[in-house]
Parts: C-alpha cells; sequence; structure tokens
C-alpha cells in the first residue's frame, strides 16, 4: 500500500487485516495508476485542463425549472463547496461526511467535493429513517453532514439529544438545496471558484458504502481512490464502448455504488452527460430517454418490465431511437423481462452482476454477446470461477458458490464479517451460480437470507425487528417470496399476543407502521397470521419451512 496522506486515520486504521484481504489483479495497462491520485482530478478536473469544459457534463432540474451545467460550470461548483467543506466547516482530511439527497446536480456537486477535498463520502440512502442514519453515523465515527433540505426530517432526529435515535458523534449538518443564509449555496456565494484537489494516495479510502447484511446490522465498505476509477476503466470501457458522445439516464440513487458508477462516475470519466433526476416512473424514465436522447439507461429488471408493458400498449408514444445500452442490476434478470424488453423496444438488454464489496458489475456482456439464460462473462480485468464448500474450483456445468477478484474488492470497516466474505483470496458475494464451456455464468440463486426486491438488498431479521415492536406481534419470521414483477418480496409470518386477531385491517396496520420504522421499501408487501413459528428444539427459526409455505402460498394463488 502506498502510504496515507490522510490527517484523520480512522479508516487506515480500521481496514481488515492483509491477511483477509482478497487478492487485487492488476494485469491489465488501464488500472495502472499512480500513488498519488485523487479520483476527482480523472472524473472532472483533466477535462477542464484539456480544454473540453463547454462539454456539458450533468443535466437535471429544480423548482426554478432546468439545470444544465458544462465541465467547467461543475468544476467552479465542487471548488466551492470544497472551500465550504474545508474553511466553513473545518473538515480535515480523512475525516468522514454524511451525505444525504436524492439523485441532483448539487448531490453529484457535494459528492465530488467531498471527494476532492481529500475527506471520505459516506452517501445514504434518501429512504432510510433516523433509526438506520444513526447506525451508520455511530460505525462510521461521521462527524458532518450535507443533506439536501428535502429530507432534513429524519437526519434532524440524530442531531437532537433528546431523540432516541440521537448520534452524538454527528456534530454539524449543512444543508444544500436550500435558501437558509446558512445552507450550502449561500456559503458557496462567498468563496473562490478554484480548488486545489487535497494530494491523497490511491490507496487512501474514499468511500464507506454501507449495506445492509443478514443480521440487519449494516456493514461498510470501504473503498480506495483508485477503486472509483477502476470501476470505470473496466465494465464500461469494454462491455459497453463507453465515450463522450454518451447520455446518461436512470433510477439507482447514486447513494448506491451502482448508481454511483452508471449515472455519476461513468459518465464524467469519459466526458460524457449525466441526466440526474429523480422520483422516475415508468412513463417518466421513457420520457426521459427521449427528451434528452439518452444513450444509456440504467435500471432495475423491474422498472424494464413495466417500460416494455408501456412501449407495446402505446406504439410511437416514446422515442427510444438514441438508446444503445440498457443495463440491468441489482436483481436477477428474468429472461421472459429481457424477452419482453427486447421484443418492445428491439434493444437487447444488458445484464450484469456487481456488488458494493466489489463496487460494481464484474460479470456482463451486450449486444451481440448476450446469451439466453445467462449474465454474460468476466468483465475483462476481473476473474471468477465457480467453487465447492472447500473452495476447489469445479467443471462447467456444476452449480456452485461465485468466486471473484480483480483490481477491486471486499474491505469492510472494522467487521468480523470479512472473513466471511474472503475466503482464500476471492471475494464471495454469496451467490450460487453455474458457468459453461464457453465462460457464461448463470445466476441460480442466493445463498444467504437476503430479500432482493425490485433491486433492493433487504435483510429479514432487520424487518423482524422492526415487527416485534408492533403492540400486536408476539412472534414473526420473514422470507423473500418469489413475485413476478419484483422477483422477491417481503413475506412476514406473525404470530399475534393474546387478544389480537388476524383481519385485513390489522395486516394494513403492521404494514404501515414497519414503513414508519425502517425504510418503506422494507415493508412486508404479504402478511400471514400462523398459531406458531416452526423453530429447532433449540429455539431457532427454520427459515426452509417459512420458504416452503411462501411457495406453497404462491402456488395456491
Amino acid at each position: 500500500m502506498a502510504p496515507s496522506s490522510h490527517t484523520d486515520t480512522f479508516t487506515r486504521d480500521r481496514l481488515p487485516p492483509p491477511d483477509q484481504w482478497p487478492v487485487f489483479v492488476f494485469d491489465r495497462p488501464e488500472v495502472q495508476y499512480p500513488a498519488q491520485l485523487n479520483c476527482v482530478q480523472g472524473l472532472l478536473d483533466d477535462h477542464v485542463a484539456k480544454g473540453l469544459g463547454d462539454r456539458m457534463a450533468v443535466r437535471g432540474k429544480d423548482a426554478t425549472g432546468d439545470i444544465s451545467w458544462t465541465y467547467a460550470q461543475l468544476q467552479a461548483k465542487v471548488n466551492q463547496i470544497a472551500h465550504v467543506l474545508t474553511t466553513d466547516m473545518g473538515l480535515k482530511s480523512g475525516q468522514r461526511l454524511l451525505l444525504r439527497g436524492g439523485n441532483s446536480p448539487m448531490m453529484a456537486a457535494c459528492f465530488l467535493a467531498a471527494l476532492k477535498a481529500g475527506l471520505v463520502v459516506v452517501p445514504t440512502m434518501p429512504l432510510l429513517r433516523a433509526a438506520e442514519l444513526k447506525q451508520i453515523v455511530d460505525k462510521a465515527q461521521v462527524s458532518a453532514a450535507l443533506c439536501d433540505s428535502l429530507l432534513a426530517d429524519e437526519l434532524r432526529h440524530c442531531t437532537e439529544p433528546a431523540h432516541p435515535h440521537h448520534a452524538a458523534a454527528l456534530k454539524q449538518v449543512l444543508w444544500f438545496r436550500s435558501e437558509d443564509a446558512g445552507g450550502v449555496e449561500a456559503r458557496m456565494a462567498k468563496h473562490a471558484t478554484a480548488f486545489e484537489a487535497y494530494p491523497t494516495s490511491r490507496d487512501d479510502v474514499c468511500l464507506i458504502a454501507f449495506t445492509s447484511g443478514t443480521t440487519g446490522q449494516p456493514k461498510g465498505t470501504m473503498h480506495f481512490h483508485r477503486d472509483v476509477l477502476a470501476m470505470c476503466d473496466l465494465f464500461p470501457r469494454h462491455v459497453l464502448k463507453m465515450d463522450a458522445n454518451d447520455i446518461v439516464c436512470g433510477t439507482p440513487p447514486i447513494a448506491f455504488t451502482f448508481g454511483l458508477g452508471g449515472l455519476l462516475a461513468f459518465p464524467l470519466r469519459y466526458g460524457a452527460c449525466a441526466v440526474l433526476l429523480e422520483k422516475y416512473t415508468p412513463e417518466s424514465l421513457l420520457q426521459t430517454v427521449g427528451h434528452y436522447g439518452a444513450t444509456q439507461c440504467y435500471t432495475a429488471p423491474t422498472m424494464y418490465r413495466q417500460m416494455a408493458m408501456l412501449v407495446s400498449d402505446q406504439p410511437g408514444a416514446f422515442n427510444l431511437k438514441s438508446l444503445k445500452h440498457t443495463v440491468s442490476a441489482g436483481e436477477a434478470l428474468p429472461d421472459a423481462t429481457r424477452q419482453l424488453w427486447k421484443k418492445a423496444t428491439g434493444i437487447e438488454m444488458t445484464d450484469g452482476i456487481g456488488g458494493t464489496e466489489v463496487i460494481h458489475i464484474y460479470i456482463s456482456s451486450a449486444g451481440h454477446e448476450v446469451r439466453a439464460g445467462s449474465i454474460g462473462k468476466v468483465v475483462p480485468g476481473y476473474q471468477a470461477q465457480i467453487v465447492d464448500e472447500d473452495m476447489q474450483a469445479v467443471p462447467p456445468g456444476v452449480v456452485g458458490r461465485l468466486a471473484v477478484r480483480g483490481p477491486t474488492g471486499c474491505r469492510y470497516l472494522d467487521d468480523p464479517r470479512q472473513k466471511d466474505y474472503v475466503k482464500e483470496g476471492w471475494n464471495l458475494p454469496g451467490d450460487t451460480f453455474v458457468m459453461d464451456a464457453d465462460g457464461y455464468f448463470s445466476y441460480q440463486a442466493r445463498n444467504d437470507d437476503m430479500i432482493i426486491s425490485a433491486g433492493y438488498n433487504i435483510a429479514g431479521p432487520e424487518v423482524e425487528s422492526a415487527l416485534m415492536q408492533h403492540p400486536a406481534v408476539a412472534e414473526c419470521g420473514v422470507v423473500g417470496a418469489s413475485d413476478i414483477e419484483r422477483g422477491q418480496v417481503v413475506m412476514a409470518f406473525v404470530v399475534l399476543k393474546p387478544g389480537y386477531t388476524g383481519s385485513p385491517v390489522l395486516e394494513k396496520e403492521i404494514q404501515e407502521f414497519v414503513k414508519q420504522t425502517i425504510a418503506p421499501f422494507k415493508y412486508p408487501r404479504r402478511v400471514m397470521f400462523c398459531d406458531a413459528m416452526p423453530r429447532t428444539e433449540t429455539g431457532k427459526l427454520q427459515r426452509f419451512k417459512l420458504r416452503q409455505q411462501a411457495m406453497a402460498f404462491n402456488s395456491n394463488k
């Protein structure tokens, strides 16, 4: 590792022990990076330095109308925000900054400014509640935050000493997209538009991306400056053939690494344009493609299925002539959805599997390389194999665990689960796959308790914890149930306390309660009241029996 230049050494001190790291592979020229590296130079500053500052960088909307920023304009705003972070807030390199906001040009500028200032960005999904935000703040020891004023309520709870989810580490919060005199925009106006990128090491942590484990306890995945560039220099280069003429849109929050790459880092790396909008519907996403002339779209299979049905039902209503690549990730892509999309639009879907731990997509194929029923081949720069329980590679056609390695990989923040994810130098994403003789990988199932619904990862035990807070619930168990539209949905089996009777009214009340307790997308869309939970003699919940009941429920519908 290159020496760290961080003043605050919190993240370097909490990297996993070296013997628990995956093997990192840097066998391609495009992933050779200098020892001193700030990724924002490669994403933004270099374009302006090369005289490309007039190119369009980001587009979006706010309350006043359309936003269109060139690379030079984006750089100026990023530099002003970096001054706010370092001068007004007094933040030092290596300190963690929580970012909270939907997809907007201002959220993008804040993200880049924090990286340029040498801070460690801790992005959070817009739907998270105060309880979940507190876990993240406590785990990463976050002292400061920039938050969209539209999402102020939940984070404000974390700053209130009397609130049950008060996070003591969080000392200062500034609001952006705010007219407040102390807000980010007002402070930006007082600063120069020049800012020298902090001279971070390529091995300095710049991002802690949180993912929920099966226990519901968040895991912070730490990524270096080199990782941000590596994700841009492999998948979009070799699979999507990305260039400066691309215009990118889609739905994943840039707080997700899927969205961070596809909707922000990828286009900026290639001098292309990012369209950042919030609150998409299938119809509005289709309209966005036509309005902006988007060449790439990123979303989950659920959205593609809904969009395909709209296109089929309304021939000629949507202009999709500009689209070259439609990238699907976040959950398994059903072949029926792929074919429905292709029939409706003529576009071959680009499927991909990646993960927060490895930062982005490492298996994918596009265009004529696509093979029915398969996600694709290993992205150049990565290596993958199917292994058995003893980590021995199995032959083509044999089902086993997926193992992957490359220039990026898992480094959890101070977490004993590191040794479960990395074995013998390989990342084990927790997926069961099979590889054919031609090197195509086909997904079989998750091999843990994670529920993946419409692209969102939902930990069953976390939903159970929320359910148990309802006064009517005595016991509960949560599993994923198969669903045509979403891949899976959360299904809760609930034992009621004496005096309560299962009914549609109580089901609705419980669902609303969960929505108010944790992020709304995690609520159980199906609730089954039962007399008892299946348990072992030692009292352990037998989830496989709940899954069997969920399958029986589906087959009887």
